[in-house]
């Protein structure tokens, strides 16, 4: 027997990071493929998921979702494209504040030091918003839960991605069947090969923070289950019963 076969028959544990070596140049090319596939629209690819301007059934509830695409007109989606920042607006003279846009990084200081500032201060915070930063989300909403206000969105008004976590921490919660609510897996950061790989456990440590974060405000962290099997690329819109059983939605008195 050659001298090059027994030392490749005494280092399994080359051939071991060899193995891994090759398990992720395929997982980056699938990466890649992703990222590439985002940018371009290629034929036979992508979502499966109905437009979002479908109508919503029991049993047929995942659309497709792109928060940074200005949504088709139609509902549940407004007609015109939400801001790409949250923006604060004094409304039902100064008895509510409305929140609409996205929830970008630093959107949480910036308007709990808004919203402290109002005078009179507002008892309801309403919603519309496409959703965003999580960690802004849970941050804002715990300043507002501390502030004792409620939240609401109002018919015909979203609330998807991370904006359910900013109406979880209303004290009490109202949502009309005019209004739309959907979850999905967090993204977190840009979509790029080397944070995929290194990603893995803040992701999971991020999913725990949330079924804390709904645990404290009341929510049923169970409504997890729907985010975790909707790719970000989709929303899973959840119905009124829903909304009622995850106790979305503050029982009557």
């Amino acid at each position: 027997m050659s001298d090059a076969a027994d030392a490749k028959r005494r280092n399994p544990v080359g051939r071991v990071l060899m193995g891994v070596l090759l398990f992720q140049l395929g997982l980056a090319v699938m990466l890649f493929w992703g990222d590439l596939s985002d940018g371009i629209s290629m034929p036979g690819f992508g979502p499966k998921a109905p437009s979002l301007t479908e109508p919503i059934r029991p049993g047929d509830q995942t659309r497709r979702y792109r928060q940074d695409r200005a949504p088709a007109p139609g509902r549940p989606m407004p007609t015109t494209p939400l801001p790409d920042r949250l923006v604060l607006t004094v409304v039902e003279a100064g008895a509510a504040a409305l929140l609409e846009g996205a929830i970008t990084a630093g959107d949480a200081p910036r308007i709990a030091k808004q919203i402290d500032a109002l005078e009179p201060a507002p008892a309801r915070v309403i919603l519309n918003s496409p959703g965003g930063s999580v960690r802004d989300a849970l941050e804002l909403g715990r300043h507002l839960r501390a502030a004792g206000l409620n939240t609401s969105l109002r018919d015909g008004d979203v609330c998807y991605s991370a904006c359910p976590y900013l109406l979880a921490a209303g004290v009490n919660r109202a949502i009309p069947d005019g209004a739309s609510v959907g979850v999905h897996q967090h993204y977190f950061g840009e979509s790029t090969i080397l944070p995929a790989f290194v990603a893995v456990e803040d992701i999971q440590r991020g999913q725990g923070e949330v079924m804390t974060y709904l645990d404290e405000m009341g929510i049923d962290p169970l409504v997890m289950r729907h985010a975790l099997v909707t790719p970000p690329d989709e929303i899973y819109v959840l119905l009124p019963e829903e909304l009622r059983a995850y106790n979305f939605v503050s029982p009557a008195e």
